[in-house]
């Protein structure tokens, strides 16, 4: 296959969509006669900085697809480590190129006006002669199981909370709950609180409170969302930056608290389920939730928010309805991936169904060993394997834990056996340095709870 005159070679291709082209192959095949050195980096808030030292081919004949690389390389960035300030050195017009791109009239408007957004600090692309030093933040969070916690985890359909004394749950409670279409952010407050209380009612004491919730959160302030979706900015700003600051502190006083984003809280359950570090936890629902427990046991900091990683080159790849890009994680590892592929699969699926309710038709096709549903997951799970390739080349990680529903029953299991062929076929130089694991049932109930109330310090 070929995209903007470069030569890609791919073995495996999804059955179901084979106009697909793995992002990392394009990378690979882009790069074999790239000689002109570029340094691209990404200042975030606390100093933090992440350095990416490539090449372009730097030629006029080769200008679409030097763009094109860049361009994705910058995306991959933002929204991996996140950050509001891009520094280029190496090509004033590849710099100039970015700058309109990464504009707020630019192709990539949502990045600019969402990292500006986030870190609280306008956006820009600045032209250098040399790129700041790499410099990152990790912390030491979790696995803090001594005393009475309470561990609160925030979903977009329910809420769950857990009473735990010295690393053992003694209460659990899961609450439905409609967060995402109230407006008003006393309803989540109350919510919060009541959860809250409902944990503190069988123990002793509160010795510290963990959050686990969907999200975009530093400093444990929440800086953007789904969740409060429908909340007006000047209540968001009022109202739900510090809500879970003020949810804990108006309850229990200044007791030590910590909030992390569900991705990093999963991904830190996986770490404490299989006793190792250097865990990638990849949770496909609703959308693609991700975190990351570095090898030193430390949770980084990064946004991981993958689902809006682009892993697809192709031109008509299909379109996130809320970033306006095409090609990203969210239509590949979500509930979204099995629906779009089901029409090719032959599967016509009622369209006054909630996208859950899809998911759930065709998961019954697939517990019955139906051959359409199988090539659904089949096709998933080649876009897993080319994509932890890509993953892997930016995080390094070791183990991957995979959750969410999308990973459930039969279909889970095609998904992980496909992917792995795919990493054995086509990236033999990382496929033994890569374990896929499903979590274990212990894991599946109480392990996102207990980890969420390991969060703080005594």
């Amino acid at each position: 296959m070929k995209h903007l005159g470069i030569d890609i070679c791919v073995k495996n291709l999804p059955e179901l969509d084979p106009n697909y082209i793995p992002l990392f192959s394009f990378y690979e095949s882009f790069l074999r006669d790239a000689k002109k050195p570029l340094a691209i980096a990404l200042e975030r808030s606390n100093g933090q900085v992440a350095v990416y030292n490539t090449f372009i081919h730097g030629t006029p004949d080769m200008a679409q697809a030097d763009q094109y690389y860049v361009n994705r390389i910058i995306k991959t960035m933002l929204w991996l480590y996140g950050g509001f300030k891009v520094y280029l050195s190496g090509d004033d017009a590849v710099c100039a190129a970015m700058q309109e791109v990464y504009s707020a009239s630019g192709s990539q408007a949502f990045d600019f006006d969402y990292m500006a957004n986030v870190f609280e600090h306008p956006f820009e692309v600045v032209s250098c002669a040399q790129v700041p030093e790499e410099k990152g933040d990790p912390k030491a969070i979790g696995r803090h199981l001594e005393g009475c916690r309470i561990g609160f985890d925030a979903g977009g359909s329910d809420r769950k909370v857990s009473a735990v004394i010295d690393g053992e749950p003694v209460f659990s409670e899961e609450v439905v709950w409609f967060p995402k279409t109230n407006s008003d952010p006393d309803y989540h407050y109350d919510g919060i609180v009541s959860a809250l209380k409902s944990a503190a009612a069988h123990m002793p004491r509160v010795d510290a409170v963990g959050v686990s919730s969907a999200g975009v959160y530093i400093n444990n302030r929440t800086m953007n969302a789904s969740l409060f979706l429908q909340v007006p900015k000047d209540l968001f700003d009022a109202k739900v930056k510090d809500i879970y600051i003020r949810a804990i502190t108006d309850t229990f006083g200044n007791v030590p608290y910590a909030v992390c984003n569900d991705g990093d809280v999963s991904a830190l359950a996986g770490a404490m389920n299989l006793g190792e570090n250097n865990v990638l936890g990849i949770a496909m629902g609703t959308s693609e939730a991700v975190g990351f427990v570095d090898p030193e046991g430390n949770i980084t900091g990064w946004l991981n928010e993958l689902a809006f990683v682009p892993v697809d080159a192709a031109p008509a790849a299909m379109r996130d309805e809320w970033s306006g890009d095409t090609g990203c994680g969210v239509k590949y590892f979500s509930q979204d991936s099995v629906i779009k592929l089901a029409p090719a699969a032959g599967i016509q699926l009622d369209e006054t169904l909630s996208p859950a309710e899809k998911l759930k038709v065709v998961q019954g096709l697939m517990a019955e060993d139906d051959s359409r549903a199988a090539a659904i997951y089949r096709s998933i799970g080649v876009y897993l394997g080319h994509a932890l390739r890509l993953y892997h080349h930016f995080y390094g990680f070791k183990h991957v834990l995979l959750l969410g529903r999308v990973m459930s029953g039969k279909g889970g299991d095609l998904i992980l056996a496909e992917a792995q062929r795919v990493l054995n076929e086509e990236y033999p130089d990382v496929a033994g340095q890569i374990n896929l694991a499903l979590p274990d049932e212990k894991a599946r109930r109480v392990g996102q709870s207990v980890a969420a109330a390991s969060l703080p310090e005594l």
